[in-house]
């Protein structure tokens, strides 16, 4: 968890009460606009549109040692246990494996965001790999990324001594706790159940400049060195230990380059991963030429001399990613805008110019492009949308947008349009899941990221819906657009499946929708025994068959 003493626990509890009681305020206000009489639920499925995604939602509750996969009306699909609260990300990967954080208690690091472990767990909640990345001198903390080689990317941080850091130019007014975090990435590769070893390694240390003291290392002209972080720009921070605090590392294949975060100096950095150890220590090397230096950066040009703080794009910001392929907007970046300063949070889309594929363009007097977002939400109302900490934005395959508001552990789907259509409150905080019409205190969510049915880890596995998080639920928020909301009691046949034509169905007395990935619904109707599919495309559908209040989605393949 994020909370290290009862007092500010009793402050974030008092923030986010406060938080949930104006989104209850603007929700009554909304109801008695509409003149509707049914109750809000306070934790679980808020609302659920027929525009919303059908998909599975992975979320792990800072304050639980619990990972949930639930269906859009927050019924429980898979759930993992292991004994470690997250720290912070988790991933559900193609084969069904979950790859997680867990929290060890590190008295030389006590920033939020704290890990220490990495665990593999099965499907079936089978613990297959048990490595710890934690000890007087560091630590992992916050993220880690699944390589598509079976390694696995983790961020961590070790310790700079002050000799250390004044050695390598730093301003020793700007040393405040007689120490530095000097921010890392390595890549592991799995050995056994609990060990591992380091076959790639960056660090920032390596790729310092400094205009301060002539006498040290890493002295010179920062603004002509935009590809190294300046050793004593702070973005007005006094010079804690923690000067970076990076939240997050993505990877993409198609560049073989990695993004990350620093949540404290409001920037974003891409770096070249297709070097070697040695060349990620220096400037030369790697597809890209400049070893382990930046290859791009962007939001907050006057921490390379290229703006003024007026200039500042980001605060305080999560998970930026690449939109991935298929996607509206591929290949463009992603990032959840907590907005620390500016009091709202928006989730935006940048897209930075290319030279050549993963070479970023570069003005000696404007810095690194854009100028400003290509995309930016802001909720209506920007006060109740706002996120200190934590969050995630995530485009989804029918060209919604899943936003994971995360200090009050509130996820919501927007359409292209911006409408609000599925809305989810965690159910877990700091006391556990509570029961439907209570308040979940500290509940709080790292990153929320929804699948889409056809998911690879599904592939032949039954995808049943159980209880939900909550106690005495209340499911009338939810439509009949969730995946497997309430199994039929009878068996239901559908054949041939795979099919190249029409598909038989073994039940009377029914009613279909037919939707394709996206969620689009394509078909409908009721009591055919057999449902003609010739005039649709090859490829993956979903037909929902209900009857007497129960109703069943089964996969169709067509061909």
């Amino acid at each position: 968890m994020f909370v290290f003493n009862t007092k500010k626990a009793a402050q974030q509890a008092a923030f986010f009460y406060k938080k949930r009681i104006m989104r209850k305020k603007i929700t009554l206000i909304l109801l008695l606009i509409t003149i509707s009489l049914s109750a809000q639920n306070t934790v679980g499925t808020i609302s659920n549109s027929a525009n919303s995604f059908v998909g599975y939602t992975l979320i792990s509750p800072l304050n639980s040692t619990s990972t949930y996969l639930i269906n859009n009306c927050g019924e429980i699909v898979n759930q993992w246990s292991s004994n470690y609260t997250p720290g912070a990300s988790v991933y559900l990967l193609e084969n069904g494996n979950l790859l997680r954080t867990g929290k060890i208690n590190n008295p030389n690091f006590t920033f939020g965001g704290i890990g220490g472990i990495i665990q593999m767990y099965d499907w079936d909640n089978n613990l297959l790999w048990n490595y710890a990345y934690s000890n007087t001198n560091e630590t992992q903390h916050h993220d880690i990324f699944p390589m598509p080689n079976g390694n696995v990317l983790i961020l961590a941080v070790d310790r700079m001594t002050q000799a250390e850091a004044i050695a390598a130019g730093r301003n020793p007014a700007k040393i405040t706790e007689g120490e530095i975090f000097n921010e890392k990435i390595i890549e592991v590769q799995p050995t056994g159940s609990n060990t591992g070893t380091v076959v790639w390694q960056w660090d920032i240390k390596h790729h310092l400049i400094q205009d301060f003291d002539s006498s040290k290392n890493n002295f010179g002209n920062v603004a002509n060195n935009p590809n190294k972080l300046d050793f004593n720009y702070t973005n007005g921070n006094p010079g804690d230990a923690n000067w970076l605090h990076i939240n997050s590392i993505q990877y993409n294949s198609q560049l073989d380059q990695i993004v990350m975060s620093s949540r404290l100096l409001g920037e974003i950095y891409i770096i070249d991963h297709s070097t070697s150890t040695s060349q990620a220590m220096g400037s030369t090397g790697g597809i890209y030429g400049k070893g382990g230096d930046f290859l791009y950066r962007w939001g907050n040009a006057e921490a390379y001399r290229k703006g003024s703080a007026a200039d500042q794009k980001l605060e305080g910001q999560h998970y930026p990613h690449w939109i991935e392929q298929g996607l509206q907007d591929e290949g463009k970046i992603m990032i959840f805008n907590n907005g620390t300063d500016r009091g709202y949070s928006s989730v935006d889309i940048i897209n930075p110019l290319q030279t050549s594929q993963g070479v970023y363009d570069y003005n000696s007097t404007t810095g690194f492009s854009p100028l400003n977002t290509e995309y930016s939400y802001t909720a209506p109302t920007n006060t109740d949308f706002y996120s200190s900490i934590v969050s995630s934005g995530q485009r989804l395959p029918n060209g919604n947008t899943l936003i994971c508001d995360g200090d009050s552990g509130y996820l919501f789907e927007i359409d292209s349009n911006d409408n609000i259509v599925w809305e989810y409150v965690n159910p877990e905080g700091i006391s556990g899941p509570v029961a439907q019409g209570q308040e979940a205190l500290l509940n709080i969510l790292f990153r929320g990221i929804k699948f889409a049915p056809d998911y690879a880890a599904f592939n032949g596995r039954t995808l049943t819906p159980g209880s939900t998080i909550e106690s005495n639920p209340d499911l009338s928020n939810c439509n009949a657009l969730s995946v497997d909301d309430f199994a039929l009691t009878e068996e239901v046949l559908i054949y041939p499946n795979p099919t190249s034509n029409y598909i038989n169905i073994s039940i009377t007395d029914y009613t279909y929708s037919i939707y394709d990935v996206s969620s689009k619904k394509i078909d409908s109707g009721e009591n055919k025994k057999r449902i003609d599919l010739t005039h649709l495309d090859s490829g993956i559908y979903f037909i929902m068959i209900s009857k007497e209040g129960t109703r069943i989605t089964k996969k169709i393949i067509k061909t």
